[in-house]
């Protein structure tokens, strides 16, 4: 079909208007040989010489003049597609769908907004914190941050840390119940349990210096579907919380909450993933590598 040669037609106006083969290369970052012989096809299809070549110089033949005159539109058109696809490509832009749990977005993809928005300040990221993993494909996801063994082959996953756990209360809960002295003690105290329609985390495990596992099944006067409400809770005193130590670091720092059971370690712990289905835009395998780069666990 004619529109195909729409690209010949465009090397031809540069040359023209370039007066050299060499000029238009340089002009289109094209070789000179491709300049050449893309003249040469448009010539084969118009069936008469376009350029008159000599030594030093290009004379545009009447045929050739016919053809510069009747296109110059088409050639505006393709032109200023360029300049189109260019810009876009120069300047990263669009919307980037970002899943990821309600703590670990707040302590860790929150605090690397500003940043994200200094480098990419043409992409509007649509953050989705749910702590009850979301369908990639059925929300149109772009990337998210997920913990636990990957169930889909199909995702393109990477690998950023390892989720571990620890057992923790504040101060002020401690001083009022005493501090458990052991796992099986939990029975006797207010644990703060995450609960959702896939999981209830109330059986706790715990690992002894000798290598030996076992359960304990705990309870409290609280259940919550939100990680950072089991938090926030733990710090005012409501009871005692499982959690990644990394993701309370500043209520440990300020002393808002402390360690207990220390003596015992969980004996799970579980790979943290930066996920997508497939092919990406640019704006998200943007996000996606900024991501990469920056998230530290």
């Amino acid at each position: 079909m004619l529109y195909h040669n729409l690209p010949l037609l465009h090397v031809f106006h540069a040359v023209v208007a370039c007066g050299s083969f060499q000029g238009a290369a340089e002009q289109l970052k094209l070789p000179r040989s491709s300049v050449s012989k893309k003249v040469r096809q448009l010539e084969d299809l118009v069936g008469q010489p376009l350029l008159m070549r000599s030594t030093r110089q290009l004379h545009i033949t009447d045929v050739g003049q016919d053809l510069v005159t009747q296109t110059q539109h088409l050639s505006d058109v393709l032109s200023n597609m360029g300049q189109v696809i260019e810009a876009t490509q120069g300047q990263v832009r669009g919307s980037v769908k970002l899943s990821a749990s309600v703590l670990m977005g707040q302590r860790f993809v929150l605090p690397l907004l500003h940043d994200l928005q200094s480098r990419f300040p043409e992409v509007v990221l649509d953050l989705n914190l749910d702590d009850d993993n979301v369908d990639l494909l059925a929300n149109r996801v772009d990337i998210a941050i997920r913990v636990g063994h990957l169930p889909d082959s199909t995702l393109i996953a990477r690998q950023l840390g390892q989720k571990k756990w620890g057992w923790f209360a504040s101060p002020e809960y401690l001083a009022a119940r005493g501090e458990p002295e052991n796992p099986q003690a939990l029975t006797h105290h207010n644990c703060l349990v995450f609960t959702n329609r896939r999981v209830t985390m109330n059986h706790w495990p715990f690992k002894d210096q000798h290598g030996d596992t076992y359960t304990v099944e705990v309870s409290g006067s609280v259940t919550t579907d939100n990680s950072r409400a089991l938090v926030d809770m733990a710090s005012a005193g409501l009871g005692i919380v499982m959690v990644d130590p990394l993701f309370i670091r500043h209520e440990l720092q300020q002393g808002a909450l402390v360690p207990i059971l220390t003596q015992w370690q969980h004996p799970d712990t579980s790979p943290i993933h930066l996920l997508c289905l497939g092919q990406r835009s640019r704006a998200a395998q943007a996000v996606w590598q900024f991501l990469l780069e920056r998230l530290d666990f």
